[in-house]
């Protein structure tokens, strides 16, 4: 069975609020997740060490057990890196 090209292998999250994200497909793109931080599940990730914190599994990037972003919506809103 074939990796989905959307399930995230490496983050690098940046203190601007940017997540660089390396996808099964090998493409690398950066996805800016400032606007999440008006949304109530992600008020925690205004925390700039908390956001750091990021880290690749499951296929997508994840905090902790409750905070995570879905991978089909990081790769399709993310812009590629040249």
């Amino acid at each position: 069975m074939n990796t989905p090209c959307w399930v995230v292998k490496n983050v690098t999250p940046t203190k601007d609020y940017k997540l660089i994200l390396t996808f099964a497909d090998g493409e690398r793109k950066k996805y800016d997740a400032s606007p999440l931080l008006k949304k109530p599940i992600y008020h925690s990730l205004k925390n700039p060490h908390f956001f750091l914190s990021a880290k690749a599994m499951y296929g997508t990037v994840v905090w902790n057990d409750d905070i995570d972003i879905a991978p089909e919506h990081l790769y399709e809103c993310s812009q590629p890196i040249k």
